[in-house]
C-alpha cells in the first residue's frame, strides 16, 4: 500500500501534536480530578470527536479560507480566547477543597456536570483551538500529498480522531486512579486555580497572537 508511509508520517506527527499540553489537556486534567473518571471520559470523547470538524472543514476547503483571509481567523482566535478565559474564570471561582473521605461525597460535593456538558466542553474546548486549526491547516496543505485519495484522507481523519479520543480516556483512567486524584484532590483548592490561570494565560496568547497578526 502506497500510502502507508505517508499515514506513519501522519500518525507520528499527530501523536505529538496531541500529547502537547494546551487547552484539551487543561480541561480533561481539571474534570478528571474535580469529578471523577466518568465525566472526564466524556470530555474526552468530545474532543476526539471535534477532529472530525477540523477534517471536514480541511477537506471542504474552509481551511484554505481561514488561512488566507486574515481577518476570519482573527475572528476566530478572539472567539476561542473568549471560551477560554470564560472556563478558566469559573476555574478559578471554584468552590473550597473537595473533601476526600469517599468518592461519592467528593463526586456530590463537586457537583458534576452531565455527561452531555462534559462532552460539549471537550468539543467546543477543541474544536474553537486554533492551535488544533493551524495543525490541521499544515497537515492538509503540507504533509498529504494532493495525490493521496479522499477516501485515504479520511481514514487518516478517523484515526486522528480515534486516536485522540484513546490519549485523553487514558489519561482521564491514570488521573482518576486513587492514589493519583486523592493527592490531587487534597490539592484542588489550588489546583483548579492553577488550571484557570492556564486557561486565562492562553487566552491571553491568543489575544496577543490576534493582534500581532492583523499589526504585521
Amino acid at each position: 500500500m502506497e500510502f502507508w508511509p505517508e499515514f506513519i508520517l501522519i500518525a507520528s506527527v499527530h501523536l505529538v501534536a496531541v500529547a502537547s499540553p494546551g487547552p484539551d489537556f487543561a480541561i480533561v486534567l481539571r474534570y478528571a480530578v474535580r469529578y471523577g473518571r466518568n465525566v472526564a471520559l466524556a470530555a474526552s470523547m468530545g474532543i476526539g470527536m471535534a477532529i472530525f470538524l477540523h477534517v471536514c472543514y480541511s477537506l471542504l476547503g474552509v481551511g484554505l479560507l481561514i488561512k488566507t483571509t486574515p481577518w476570519l481567523f482573527t475572528l476566530f482566535s478572539v472567539l476561542s480566547a473568549a471560551y477560554l478565559a470564560y472556563i478558566g474564570w469559573q476555574a478559578i471561582r471554584s468552590d473550597a477543597p473537595v473533601s476526600i473521605a469517599t468518592d461519592d461525597k467528593a463526586e456530590a460535593i463537586a457537583e458534576s456536570p452531565s455527561m452531555l456538558k462534559a462532552f460539549t466542553s471537550g468539543f467546543v474546548t477543541n474544536g474553537l483551538n486554533p492551535k488544533a486549526t493551524l495543525f490541521f491547516l499544515s497537515l492538509f496543505a503540507v504533509i498529504i500529498s494532493p495525490m493521496t485519495p479522499v477516501s485515504y484522507k479520511v481514514i487518516y481523519g478517523v484515526y486522528m480522531a480515534g486516536a485522540t479520543a484513546v490519549w485523553f480516556a487514558f489519561l482521564s483512567v491514570i488521573l482518576t486512579r486513587e492514589k493519583v486524584r486523592s493527592f490531587l484532590l487534597r490539592k484542588g483548592y489550588w489546583f483548579d486555580r492553577l488550571m484557570g490561570g492556564v486557561l486565562l494565560a492562553l487566552a491571553m496568547h491568543l489575544i496577543y497572537g490576534a493582534i500581532q497578526s492583523q499589526l504585521h
